[in-house]
């Protein structure tokens, strides 16, 4: 898409959305699906038919939403529009996702994993639940933001790890009976993001919001708070306990963007190890002093706040953001500084193999000589899959460029599964 794609200004009543199909198996792109939208009000109304390209995503589909200020200022409207998705393709079971969001002046991207076709012919049916500032979920009970690590037994990392995967559990921590699914970290945050806050937010406010979302799984996994209990799970989907995961749920591409910068951050105090657990509200139908409200925070950030300065009206001055050491499942860490055009080594030779072997995958993105030369067709090669991915198509691999890469480079090389 061109550049200008995810930057220009939408009518408030009107959002967009695109569809990406890949294979539950592989992660591979589909191409040539066929896409079929509808309103959820109107279940008899138009059906709209698109059909996914090379790289298994359909073009940017305008259509209509509810008011902007619905979304941005607390109301009992619901601010997003619901639409239906039903996709058929050669050699897959056909899935139908009910309850697309679609928010005002803003892209919503739904991801859809595709199972391969079997004899029964089975057909797929997700249902995404509404958003938690709109819909009715329990107020979350209150922890200390610290957790105590001298109890006997206890396991405790030594250092603060960004996991490749966690593993939700999809109820409260007593249902023996909901499934546990494996999410990618960064895709875990984007959902629940999308699931907790809206995207017609302040930029301040997402990204205060985001951080304090990252703290809070971290310190699950930090603490292995729920293996210290007898689970075998990181995480729950239950708002009373942690936070809002909903399987198979629509993010936004501006939040996703946000996560991509932000991944691996998380908000510290001083001489404390762990990440904090950084309870929260919504603050408007449910109270938590000494906790952000995550309304409180779009209010703040309308008032010029920064990240930052959201964060520490809330938690208090002593908080800080802080960078994890590792981040887990990723062939090579940043080097710690933008690669461009004229750039050379060995780095820029591990991003352009990285590449071509995504390219397999990808027939848009163009094969390059992998020589460590950060050349005019290396830079087109970033501009395609920056295009292909949603990030702004700036040819420049930043720091949130070379964790995509990396991050769509495992997921089609099947590297995790063969670790």
């Amino acid at each position: 898409m061109p550049e200008n794609e995810n930057t220009q200004q939408l009518p408030t009543d009107q959002g967009r959305l695109q569809i990406r199909l890949v294979a539950e198996r592989t992660r591979r792109p589909i191409a040539g699906a066929q896409v079929e939208i509808t309103y959820e009000g109107d279940p008899q109304g138009e059906v709209r038919t698109y059909f996914t390209d090379e790289s298994g995503i359909t073009e940017l589909i305008p259509l209509p939403t509810p008011d902007l200020e619905y979304s941005t200022q607390f109301s009992e409207e619901q601010p997003y529009a619901e639409y239906t998705i039903r996709v058929t393709a050669p050699g897959y079971e056909d899935v139908e996702v009910a309850g697309t969001e679609v928010l005002p002046a803003e892209i919503a991207i739904q991801e859809i994993r595709m199972p391969s076709a079997t004899p029964t012919e089975e057909f797929e049916r997700i249902v995404i639940g509404p958003h938690t500032l709109f819909g009715t979920y329990p107020p979350k009970i209150a922890e200390s933001e610290i957790k105590p690590t001298s109890e006997t037994g206890e396991i405790v990392l030594s250092r603060v790890v960004i996991p490749e995967y966690v593993i939700v559990h999809d109820g409260v921590p007593s249902d023996s009976s909901a499934p546990n699914y494996w999410v990618r970290f960064r895709d875990y945050i984007k959902n629940v993001a999308s699931s907790e806050i809206y995207a017609t937010w302040t930029d301040a406010a997402i990204r205060a919001n985001v951080l304090a979302i990252m703290s809070f799984v971290l310190n699950r996994v930090y603490t292995e708070w729920y293996r210290n209990q007898g689970y075998d799970f990181t995480i729950t989907s239950s708002t009373a306990f942690d936070q809002k995961w909903i399987y198979g749920r629509n993010t936004f591409q501006n939040i996703s963007n946000i996560v991509d910068e932000l991944y691996g951050n998380y908000l510290s105090r001083p001489n404390v190890k762990q990440p904090i657990l950084t309870q929260y509200c919504d603050g408007r139908r449910v109270t938590c002093p000494n906790w952000m409200t995550q309304w409180g925070a779009q209010e703040l950030g309308e008032q010029g706040y920064s990240a930052i300065e959201i964060l520490r009206n809330f938690y208090g001055d002593s908080i800080y953001i802080n960078t994890a050491v590792e981040i887990s499942g990723v062939p090579s860490s940043w080097p710690g500084y933008d690669l461009s055009e004229g750039a050379s080594g060995s780095k820029v030779q591990q991003m352009q193999e990285q590449l071509n072997v995504i390219a397999e995958s990808y027939p848009a993105l163009p094969r390059i000589a992998a020589d460590g030369i950060f050349g005019s067709a290396t830079k087109e090669a970033v501009e395609e899959f920056q295009s292909i991915f949603g990030l702004p198509e700036t040819g420049i691999v930043d720091y949130r460029t070379w964790y995509r890469i990396s991050e769509i480079y495992v997921g089609v090389s099947r590297i995790s599964e063969l670790r």
